[in-house]
């Protein structure tokens, strides 16, 4: 048996995504194990991101400063903007170094059976972004849920009126996929999505 702080450190790591009790034990036995390379950088480092961790006035991403890293950076091409629901989209899509322009976190997505409406989400702050002008095109990079095509149409209504290209990511077979092993949906919008070969 552990301790009291031992065991409320692994029930504390087993409520993170990807963890569960069993993973949240093997981590603590691994930080005391291996005290000085792990543990007190990990704890300097859990330390000094809570005492600056900040929301971006400017995007919605998480930093620590404000405005962002990815607002401050002057290589990026401020024509273009990119929609994302959550922050764990926009760094999964900066960190595929594919795409150069600004983003724009909406903090979630409609959903009428959890109750949430555009007033909860940061879209009046996006058509505020784009109504300011600069941006030639905007890229709705949502989920390919329900909600998430939900909610790309709805954005799509309300920045029609402005002069810029509203794009979607596109939808289909991932690469290296087999057709035996994919839902009816994906197959579905591959479908839908299909092209001429040139």
């Amino acid at each position: 048996m552990a301790s009291h702080e031992i065991e409320a450190l692994a029930q504390a790591l087993a409520r993170l995504p990807g963890l569960g009790p069993r993973s949240a034990r093997r981590a603590v036995l691994h930080l005391m194990k291996r005290r000085e390379s792990a543990l007190e950088p990990l704890l300097a480092a859990l330390k000094s991101v809570s005492t600056r961790l900040s929301t971006c006035s400017t995007c919605g991403n998480v930093d620590t400063v404000d405005p962002c890293t990815i607002c401050r950076d002057p290589r990026r091409d401020d024509k273009m903007l990119c929609v994302v629901e959550e922050v764990a989209d926009l760094w999964a899509l900066d960190r595929s170094r594919l795409f150069p322009g600004r983003y724009h976190v909406l903090g979630g997505r409609l959903s009428a059976l959890d109750g949430i409406r555009p007033e909860d989400l940061g879209i009046d702050l996006l058509v505020q972004r784009v109504a300011a002008g600069g941006f030639d095109e905007v890229v709705l990079a949502m989920n390919a849920t329900l909600e998430g095509q939900t909610t790309a149409h709805y954005l799509a209504e309300r920045l029609e009126k402005f002069p810029l290209r509203i794009s979607q990511l596109a939808h289909g077979l991932p690469v290296g996929g087999e057709l035996d092993y994919l839902d009816e949906g994906t197959l579905a919008q591959a479908l839908r999505a299909r092209r001429p070969i040139s």
